[in-house]
Order: C-alpha cells, then structure tokens, then sequence
C-alpha cells in the first residue's frame, strides 16, 4: 500500500529530502531514496510498503534477541523490505536489500497485525529482519491499536535513525534490540554505506527516555573482532548507558557478500564476554555458540543463576516474583515476569 510519509520536508518546486534516516537523501520528482522504499511523487514523499509484509512468525522473544523483556513470552515477529544501510553479510539480504516489486508481499492492515498477535497469544508484536524503521508510520499506526490490547511493540533495528524521526518513534515502541555493526566510523563508511555516530546517539536517546533497549554486537573475524576495538565499544556502554544494559555478542558466519570469510572461533567470543565482565557490564550474553551457560543471566553481585537458556530459548527461571535475586534480593533489571511455558506450533 502506499501511503504519505512523514520526516520530509521540500527543499524545491519538486525536490524532496527525506530525514528518517541519518543519509537524509535529496529526492527529486519519480526517485526514491536509498532505501528504495520511499518516493517523490508530484512533490509529496510516500512510502510505498504501508502494511506490506515478507515475512510472519511466531517466536519466543528471546529468539528476536530480547533477554531481559517479558522472558518466555510469545512474540508475534513480522518484517516489510528495505533497509537504511548496505552491509555485506545481511543475512536477510533478499528483503533488506529488496526493492518494491522485487520480493513477494502481503498486504496486512494495523488492525489485522493486532488481531493476529492476540490470536496467537502474543504479549508483543515485533518488527524484525528488515530494517524496521522503513515502516515508520505502519509501526505508529499498529502501535497504536496494540496498547489498547496490552500488546507492546519492539524493534530490531540497526539504530540508523535521526533524533528528529526517534522523538516521533519513542513513546509508540516498548523495546529495542539495537545490532551496533563495529565501534569504527571507517567501517560504517566502508562495509555498511552509514555512519556509526548518529547509532550511538539513537542508543543514548533512547535509554534517556525510558525505553527498554538491549544492545548486540557481531563479531567478524579480521574486520571488527580487535581487542581495541570491542574494548572501545563496551566502555562507551560502560560511561554513555548503563553497566546494566544487556549486551549481546554473536557469532558471524559465512553469508551473503562474505560467504568466504570463516565463522567467529567460540574462543574469541568467549574471551570477549570475559573482557566486558572485567570492564564492569553486568548482563554478557554470547549467542550462536551452543556452550552451556553463554546465555544464561546470573545476578551480578552473588552470581547465581538466575534464568537459564539454551539455543536463545527460554528454559527456566529462578526469579522471585518481584524479579529480584532469591539469594541476595538484587532488583534485576528485568521488564515483565518470565513465563515459563512450552513455545506453541503453528
């Protein structure tokens, strides 16, 4: 569906320039941006994927990187095309990279995403694989019928925003999941077409503000994987957020334009996560290495174990129903209750 965009102004009798994302591209009369998404026409900017999906599942929340929201529960994941930056080992590459007509599309309205996330039990709707931002006003518009349902909304996004567009964003959404691709302004430039600064500023804006946000990292092997530089990025964390902000460290494997390069050693992850326990975060999480107890959270004054995983799936808690440690009543900073329960089949 198309429909008029917001986070536009003129800057000619028919020249537009976009401001959803940081690249704020000059469009003229019959041109999209970047993204491929979003088009000049006759003067007016319009996204032309309004309630248009790729993709639709149902999945534990922990599967879309949420580890500390509402643990166990049910997320209705949904996804659209496009994306505001270019990275090589996407790998949702077939729609991120996609433009309108390209891929195969379902038209669904707000209150249709609603209905189906009650349906399927859902506790929130999640927008995922593609850059979630290119649904802007599709994601404000479902948002607002799924507060009126108790169903919260949550981002997966690459936090390739401008502060004007987030401040409209900000009290619709619930949660982020924010994926920081390196802490290297060159490699932003070089392998993603964006720029790492305008990331960091989304992350700091948003936990200002009260919403929940969980941070990951991917780590590439000879690209982005220096001590240096991952040192870098957890004392940002450290000093610009919180010690408490969850930060999730994954392991890159072979896809899309770096099919040859090989998958992250599980020792380099492991020494990673060590190194951010030493420099003072709390919450170190290592995901796609099946190592028991890289995902599992443990209070961090007492170290006991508090909720367990497996596979980024939910297992068990040890939670008192306060979310408070059982063995030394530390407030772990933990939205919602955990739900301990078999995932459905659909």
């Amino acid at each position: 569906m198309i429909k008029e965009a917001e986070c536009y102004d003129k800057v000619g009798d028919d020249t537009l320039r976009c401001f959803l994302c940081p690249k704020r591209c000059i469009i003229k009369e019959g041109q999209t941006g970047f993204c491929k998404v979003r088009e000049n026409r006759g003067g007016r900017l319009y996204t032309l994927i309004y309630g248009e999906t790729s993709n639709q599942s149902v999945d534990l929340i922990e599967k879309r990187g949420f580890f500390h929201f509402f643990p166990g529960s049910q997320t209705f994941s949904i996804s659209s095309i496009g994306c505001s930056l270019a990275c090589p080992w996407c790998q949702y590459y077939s729609i991120s990279q996609a433009g309108v007509g390209s891929q195969v599309t379902f038209e669904i309205s707000p209150k249709e995403v609603v209905d189906l996330a009650k349906k399927y039990g859902a506790s929130s709707i999640c927008y995922t694989h593609n850059e979630p931002t290119m649904w802007y006003e599709f994601v404000k518009d479902v948002s607002k019928l799924s507060k009126g349902e108790d169903i919260k909304n949550v981002l997966v996004t690459n936090g390739y925003i401008t502060l004007e567009a987030l401040k409209g964003l900000v009290g619709c959404i619930d949660a982020v999941h924010i994926k920081v691709m390196s802490f290297s302004e060159g490699f932003y430039r070089d392998y993603c077409a964006g720029e790492l600064a305008p990331v960091l500023d989304a992350s700091k804006y948003l936990v200002k503000n009260g919403v929940h946000v969980e941070l990951s990292y991917l780590v590439i092997p000879l690209l982005n994987d220096s001590s240096e530089e991952v040192g870098r990025f957890i004392d940002w964390v450290v000093n610009e957020l919180r010690v408490d902000v969850p930060v999730h460290f994954a392991r890159f494997f072979p896809v899309y334009k770096l099919a040859d390069r090989p998958p992250t050693p599980a020792d380099t992850l492991m020494g990673i996560a060590n190194t951010a326990y030493e420099k003072g975060l709390e919450y170190v999480y290592v995901n796609n290495v099946f190592v028991e107890g890289l995902e599992d959270t443990h209070c961090p004054r007492c170290r006991t174990l508090l909720i367990t995983r497996y596979g980024s799936s939910f297992v068990n808690s040890n939670l008192t129903g306060r979310n408070e440690c059982p063995s030394c009543g530390l407030k772990i900073p933990i939205v919602g209750k955990p739900k301990v329960s078999p995932p459905k089949l659909y």
